[in-house]
């Protein structure tokens, strides 16, 4: 079978899940050829099931409607916005200091060699997804080994995107109350109301992720996402601009700014590192760009790039909705989204890394904030941010979603009861991890350590040499090897994250705290 003829692109979405769902039924793909000489591939059903599904409706007049079917009505651009909003995180805040512990050259050649890695296993997860008719994770697993891969998928998803919630609504319970603070020139020691991040987050979630979450299709939050990468395309024209506007050596805010400044920050690494910063000569020795960097905290940003483009739950659901669906189309769809993240990241990397060089702090916004904490501009990039984290959250939702569905209901038709129940009770416990166990983020990090490399690199290889058959593509055949490759670059990742997190908690209770 030629890899043109194995994308079923006669099928309708919900079509090609009702296939791949019911795998007692023997399926095979044949060539038809149409009046005109073209040929097609259908799927070949001895019982005739699937022409009575397609043709005779249900005993209420109505075809049964389930919930991995829907009509494919969403852009190519939209689903651009959506892709794209699902890669991008709060993790591209971080980027500027992982440049600066690797150097500006092997920072490049990390992230263009993790966005084509990322390119490659979307590839992989669509051609297995077009081979068996199946566009939904959970259900690839469960062609490839059954009910065990199945729930392996739902489960990496559901942890992933669940610790992924979490760290953006951790994100806004910290920083919102900093950012109104800040444009109200409030006492930090003041017990307002609207000071109190736990107030916060929960009216955020209630007010703008619940409705969005309760939406039926990823579709409709293209606008939304669209208005996401918006505010991060601000956040990296202030930080293009603040490069020309910050001179080098900077000088901190004042003794006394400072010093108020330590009361706002919410890591004691950085307090240890900003008081560290004041006590050195203002010389202008790191204010130059290496090239090439090897020292003790490379390790640590090795896992951060090779996690910047986690968007492997969100590909199949956005493949799902997408309008004149084709494996060639979604590709494109995945390859601009991962084209244009790269330059984003890269660029505020690059743009943040030379305002600071060496002294430039984990999170970016917090060194700007020691110049002077009360930059308009800043504050404005600050609110961006949040705004986009925000509206990430309902499409990393929409995912886990689907994955408890596929494990607990797989056979239910589309209910908006379940489809609410099931977002107000994730909402619930993400708000009440953030809230009232804020630490539960060092195990989600142990857990995205683990899931992350599984969803991204060992899942899409494995599922790919099992559903790929063996007659198109023998074990001995090029891009089975690779495959293969690809999984162990995975497993690789898995233990060296394992590893780095293990030993920064082994060192950060040794020093009272001073992780990375």
């Amino acid at each position: 079978m030629e890899p043109a003829q194995s994308e079923m692109n006669i099928l309708s979405n919900g079509k090609s899940h009702d296939l791949g769902d019911d795998v007692g039924v023997p399926m095979k793909t044949l060539l038809e050829e149409d009046q005109n000489g073209t040929q097609t591939v259908r799927f070949d059903d001895p019982d005739g099931l699937l022409e009575s599904e397609e043709f005779l409706p249900s005993g209420d007049g109505k075809k049964a409607i389930r919930f991995t079917d829907f009509e494919g009505k969403t852009s190519f651009g939209m689903s651009v916005f959506n892709l794209g909003n699902a890669i991008m995180g709060s993790g591209i805040l971080g980027l500027a200091y992982a440049m600066a512990n690797t150097g500006i050259l092997l920072f490049w050649f990390l992230l263009s060699a993790v966005a084509a890695l990322s390119s490659y296993s979307i590839h992989l997860m669509l051609k297995s997804s077009g081979i068996v008719g199946i566009r939904a994770y959970e259900q690839l697993g469960y062609r490839a080994f059954g009910t065990p891969g199945k729930m392996a998928a739902g489960i990496a998803i559901t942890l992933q995107n669940i610790g992924a919630m979490s760290s953006y609504l951790y994100i806004v319970k910290s920083e919102l109350p900093l950012v109104i603070q800040a444009f109200l020139k409030a006492d930090p020691s003041s017990d307002l109301w609207y000071l109190n991040g736990n107030y916060l987050v929960i009216m955020v979630s209630a007010s703008v992720i619940l409705p969005l979450a309760l939406m039926k299709q990823l579709g409709y939050l293209g606008y939304t996402s669209g208005f996401s990468l918006s505010c991060m395309v601000f956040f990296l024209t202030a930080v293009i601009y603040k490069k020309f506007q910050i001179p080098c050596p900077f000088e901190e805010f004042s003794v006394n700014s400072t010093s108020a400044l330590h009361s706002l920050n919410i890591s004691s690494h950085s307090l240890e590192h900003n008081s560290a910063l004041v006590h050195e000569d203002d010389d202008d020795s790191h204010c130059g760009a290496r090239m090439f960097t090897i020292n003790s905290q490379t390790a640590y940003t090795i896992p951060i790039l090779a996690f910047a483009f986690v968007c492997h739950p969100e590909v199949l659901p956005i493949y799902t909705e997408l309008s004149n669906p084709t494996k060639k189309r979604m590709q494109q769809v995945s390859n601009i989204s991962i084209l244009v993240m790269y330059t984003m990241y890269f660029l505020a990397a690059l743009f943040g890394y030379l305002t600071f060089y060496g002294k430039v702090e984990p999170e970016l916004l917090h060194t700007y904030s020691r110049i002077d904490p009360y930059d308009t501009l800043i504050l404005c990039v600050r609110v961006a941010v949040l705004t986009a984290v925000t509206l990430t959250v309902p499409i990393v939702l929409f995912p886990v979603r689907r994955a408890i569905m596929q494990m607990l209901f797989p056979t239910k038709s589309f209910s908006w009861l379940r489809h609410i129940a099931i977002a107000l009770v994730l909402l619930t416990l993400i708000n009440l991890l953030v809230i009232f166990a804020p630490n539960i983020l060092g195990i989600f990090g142990i857990i995205g350590a683990t899931s992350a490399p599984c969803l991204i690199f060992i899942f899409p290889a494995v599922f790919y040499i099992r559903i790929v058959p063996k007659e198109e593509e023998p074990m001995s055949s090029v891009p089975k090897i690779l495959a293969l490759c690809f999984a162990a670059l995975g497993i690789s990742f898995m233990v060296m994250s394992l590893s780095f997190i293990i030993i920064d908690w082994t060192t950060g209770s040794s020093n009272a705290g001073g992780g990375h």
